[in-house]
């Protein structure tokens, strides 16, 4: 008998299989899995050089597989002013006042990660960054990447002034005498982000391992980069992911989303075969195509059926922003579905939501059903009407559960916007899955927190994990709620299937390679109040470590 290269014993072991069977031991040989069951199952697999992690009660898991994230912006944003664990005006002030004096040598003032609720509004102003950067630009996006905080300099180097026109996708925010205030929304902040000095293949490559070294802490063994491309203050990673595959030092199975540009129509296609062609090395496939409908519900570009509210129940004249007109989305879809694409869109409000589904509807009709495994990410704002489209048109709801939580955002610049009925429409998870939808999950880092714990927590809570709520909040519509064992099968084999990942990997059953979690306690046996407690204590890649937290508590990667 072949002894076993790894063997976990003294369960359990969570399997995401399809009847989520429990087991107590995984075996693995060569990478994969040879064995699931009991201890007694495993015990003659064990020989002299056979490494045995004793779980001791502490679950088991397949590798978490974020389908919506961005791990090379998060990667820069740790490298430069990072901005994400702070909350308030004074504090982001006092970060990047420390950078810019550590960094006098650099050109711009980079970074980002601010929270829109630390600012009346949502909407910093260049005055407040003047006094910390006044002698050269400075380009801050905040955590979701919809907007960008610029001090003068910005303003000044791209020409930006009173007379300069808001641009079609999106809004120069202004004073009450019309000149631009310091916050740049959506398209307008290229205005200024075309002029950043281009970041070198070195340095993506760097934030390539650093993002992929962050996630492997956080027990995510694969995921869906959700922009392949040229976007925001970043270079494109396409290039720094195949660099990272061939140096051999990708460990991360990833499938790269190519960035529509929206600013083009259906003549950019050739232009994104070529870039899949030419991106795919090791574990990196650029297979999915990028398309971001819409903005977000904070600074009204989200994409809305209903015109906003004034914040006193009154419809404005505002419905917000579809980024591609659906007489160019429908054809384009059709077209990238035919030639093998898979599409991944961004939609927040119900008009986006049920625009995505009208062109996998239209694309359908065109080309009839394939197993490219469309997905939805983010689905804030879903119509009722269009719940039951999920699963009939076979598109998967990719969410992003943290945001399924009353916090200040929410709470001051979200609800009063949406009114009734739509603020009870938001992340309809119960539905999709009473629906029969598939269900996957993401984080979106770097605009929130990559921890899977943290957002199954909120998924199956409807309330923040304690370590990330900003204040006392009720749960917020628990109606829409999910039962632990579904989030986590999201979190894992839902994700895998929209990889296309799920004849390797997302389940533990014998064949599949052996990525594995291993946690520090088993969350089904403890109250649904304490799952966000839960930490990942290794992270394995095909039997081989990649992350383990040692006894202190600290992080390492192996």
């Amino acid at each position: 008998m072949t002894h076993a290269d790894l063997v976990f014993t003294g369960g359990p072991v969570f399997t995401a299989d399809a009847v989520r069977s429990r087991a107590s031991a995984v075996a693995v040989r060569g990478g994969r899995i040879v064995a699931v069951g009991s201890d007694d199952d495993v015990r003659d697999l064990v020989g002299s050089s056979t490494e045995v992690v004793d779980l001791r009660g502490r679950l088991l898991v397949p590798g978490f597989q974020d389908a919506h994230v961005h791990p090379v912006w998060g990667g820069l944003d740790l490298m430069r002013c990072d901005l994400a664990e702070l909350s308030t005006q004074d504090e982001y002030l006092s970060r990047i006042a420390q950078y810019s004096a550590a960094h006098r040598d650099d050109e711009w003032v980079l970074g980002g990660g601010w929270s829109m609720s630390a600012f009346p509004g949502g909407t910093p102003t260049a005055a407040a960054l003047d006094r910390v950067v006044p002698d050269r630009p400075a380009f801050l996006p905040n955590r979701d990447g919809h907007g960008a905080w610029v001090n003068s300099a910005a303003l000044r180097l791209a020409g930006i002034d009173r007379d300069t026109p808001d641009p079609a996708d999106g809004r120069i925010e202004r004073d009450a005498d019309g000149n631009p205030s310091g916050t740049l929304h959506e398209g307008a902040m290229s205005l200024v982000n075309r002029l950043l000095p281009e970041t070198s293949l070195e340095t993506l490559t760097e934030a390539v391992l650093l993002g992929q070294q962050y996630l492997h802490s956080y027990g995510v063994t694969a995921w869906q980069d959700a922009i392949v491309g040229t976007y925001g203050d970043a270079g494109d990673p396409g290039p720094a992911y195949v660099a990272a595959a061939n140096a051999g030092k990708l460990t991360g199975r990833v499938v790269g989303a190519i960035w529509w540009d929206r600013t083009r129509g259906i003549e950019q296609i050739p232009d994104l075969v070529a870039k899949r062609d030419a991106y795919r090395a090791g574990r990196f496939a650029a297979t999915s195509i990028k398309i971001m409908q819409d903005g977000v519900a904070e600074n009204f570009t989200a994409s809305m059926l209903e015109p906003y509210c004034d914040g006193h129940g009154h419809f404005t004249d505002n419905s917000g922003i579809s980024f591609v007109d659906p007489a160019v989305l429908n054809p384009a879809a059709a077209e990238l579905d035919r030639l093998g694409f898979q599409l991944h869109f961004h939609a927040i409000g119900d008009r986006a939501v049920r625009e995505c589904l009208d062109a996998v509807e239209h694309t359908i009709a065109a080309n009839g059903r394939s197993d490219h495994r469309h997905h939805i990410a983010h689905i804030q704002v879903v119509h009722p009407e269009d719940i039951p489209r999920f699963r009939e048109l076979g598109v998967a709801a990719n969410m992003q559960s943290l945001w399924a939580a009353l916090e200040p955002q929410m709470v001051e610049l979200t609800l009063p916007f949406l009114g009734d009925p739509r603020s009870a429409w938001q992340y309809p998870f119960g539905d999709l899955l009473r629906s029969g939808a598939v269900l996957a999950a993401g984080s979106d880092w770097s605009v929130s927190t990559p921890d899977p714990l943290a957002a199954i927590h909120t998924a199956v809570n409807r309330k923040s994990a304690p370590a990330y709520a900003e204040g006392d909040y009720e749960a917020f519509l628990p109606e829409q709620a999910i039962d632990l064992a579904t989030s986590l099968t999201a979190y894992t084999a839902g994700s895998a299937w929209v990889n296309h990942l799920d004849d390797v990997t997302g389940t533990i059953q014998v064949g599949k390679y052996a990525d594995l979690v291993v946690l520090d306690r088993d969350p089904f046996a403890g109250p649904a109040s304490e799952i966000g407690a839960t930490r990942v204590e290794q992270t394995f890649v095909e039997g081989e470590r990649v992350y383990a937290a040692d006894d202190a508590g600290a992080v390492r990667a192996a």
